[in-house]
């Protein structure tokens, strides 16, 4: 449970005017342990510890709320405040200082809760690179190296890379309409076409070319679905020993994947990569492509409107408003006068071609009207075909019907022979003589397995059959 313990209220440091200068801590903390300049070799101790978070206070703002809660305390030196944070992450669990056992000191880490709460903040600030478009040909690769090795970690990784790469969608998508939301708020607060241009281009130049063009070129989940659905089904097609290797494997690497006992967790992993390629291609993407279209037709719409309204025109306009602030109502109102009548006249001009759109015409649709009459049939054709679906029903027998009579036939054993099988009408007689088709059914972890004797064997209603041996079981391994 996350709120237990000495985080019942973990998320408290979070709150308050100081919260900036605590996640900022955090993240320079986190840095420090994890990120590329980490130094894996030592611990820190008080003294570091506190050197980093007066790093991070004297580049930190400070939030003036007017509600004065429990965090807002006086004003302090930068190490004051520090130790200040320190202990607030102390106490609230995002942070331990356990004892070294070869120095007998206390050295301060990241507890577990803290270290998975701190990385998203971090992902967030964009300091670390990630190369997000790759997951698609990460899943091929590992699905590759398992068919040629058959290391289920192998697997496992194509089943995470699959998973990452819906997520990677969504996360660009969520970044283009900020971007269309934040270039909306920036042109409504300061109309500046030439910031708003050099905006667009920038993104268009640093995010879109490195990442998005390649998601939709080089590794479009389009281009690589096939090979991966080929991959799968040659891993699906693999000899029964190789199957059931990697399903003891993947149970033992990966317990939490077993929800049901007779549920194979290799084809639920293999069914699993495939429906999440088909939701990327046949939903993400075109998403991710309107989403793009959309954030470039935003941005293309407010440059041209500040285009003109920046331009020359907007400068004679101004000029004229001045011109009529300045005159007399005299003035005015025969300026006004002399407008009304030239707008009154006609005026007729030729449109912009650029603003023209050729429509497709759409087709009209056709129903047939048309009444046909009801053939009449004679006596002689109507008993034909009532004789015919008679047949037809007399020699028709479900798979359902099939398993039952075997089964009643087994009573309380799991074996018996094809030859044994009862009869005591026509229809049992037809099923009697199709129960090797038994063997293709399987439901709810139970099978059948025909087996033949490879002897002949005579019956009342046959002077030689094959004879078979139809035994029922149980069990995962057994059915698949």
């Amino acid at each position: 449970m996350l709120f237990a313990d000495s985080r019942a209220h973990f998320f408290r440091p979070l709150t308050g005017k100081y919260r900036a200068q605590v996640v900022d801590c955090l993240g320079m903390f986190y840095q420090r342990l994890y990120g590329a300049l980490a130094d894996y070799s030592r611990s820190f101790s008080r003294d570091q510890v506190i050197e980093i978070f007066e790093e991070a206070i004297a580049r930190s703002p400070v939030f003036d709320d007017d509600e004065q809660d429990a965090f807002s305390t006086t004003p302090r030196t930068q190490r004051e405040q520090a130790s200040w944070v320190l202990g607030l992450l102390l106490q609230h669990g995002w942070l331990e200082d356990p004892m070294d056992e070869a120095t007998m000191q206390k050295t301060y880490a990241f507890s577990r809760h803290g270290r998975l709460f701190t990385q998203p903040m971090v992902d967030a600030a964009g300091s670390r690179f990630r190369t997000r478009h790759r997951n698609t040909r990460n899943t091929r690769n590992a699905l590759k190296s398992f068919l040629d090795r058959g290391e289920v970690y192998d697997l496992l990784d194509a089943y995470e890379y699959s998973e990452r790469i819906v997520a990677d969608f969504s996360d660009v998508i969520a970044e283009l309409d900020e971007r269309r939301r934040q270039l909306v708020r920036e042109i409504e607060s300061q109309q500046v076409v030439q910031r708003a241009s050099d905006e667009f281009f920038d993104f268009m130049e640093k995010r879109f070319m490195p990442d998005i063009a390649i998601r939709l070129s080089a590794d479009s989940v389009e281009k690589y679905r096939d090979e991966i659905g080929e991959l799968i089904e040659r891993v699906k097609r693999k000899r029964k020993e190789f199957k059931a290797q990697a399903e003891r494997e993947l149970r033992r690497a990966a317990p939490e994947l077993v929800t049901d006992p007779y549920r194979s967790v290799l084809f639920m992993i293999l069914d699993g990569i495939e429906q999440r390629m088909h939701n990327a291609s046949a939903v993400m993407l075109p998403a991710l492509r309107q989403a793009l279209n959309g954030f470039t037709r935003r941005a293309d719409i407010i440059m041209r409107q500040l285009s003109y309204s920046g331009g020359p025109g907007h400068d004679r306009l101004r000029q004229l408003m001045q011109r009529l602030r300045r005159a007399d109502d005299s003035q005015r109102e025969a300026a006004l006068q002399r407008a009304g009548a030239a707008l009154a006249s006609l005026s007729a001009g030729l449109p912009d071609i650029d603003t023209l759109r050729l429509l497709a015409a759409r087709r009209p649709r056709v129903v047939n009207r048309a009444i046909e009459e009801a053939a009449d049939h004679d006596i002689e054709t109507r008993r034909r075909l009532f004789v015919q679906a008679a047949l037809d029903l007399a020699f028709t027998f479900s798979s359902r019907k099939q398993r039952d009579y075997v089964v009643a036939a087994l009573s309380e054993g799991h074996r018996i022979h094809s030859q044994n099988l009862p009869v005591r009408d026509a229809r049992e007689l037809l099923m009697s003589a199709h129960a090797i088709e038994i063997g293709s059914l399987a439901a709810d972890g139970f099978a059948f397995r025909v087996t033949p004797t490879r002897q002949r064997v005579k019956t009342d209603y046959f002077e030689a059959t094959d004879e078979f041996t139809i035994e029922l079981i149980t069990g995962p391994d057994n059915v698949a």
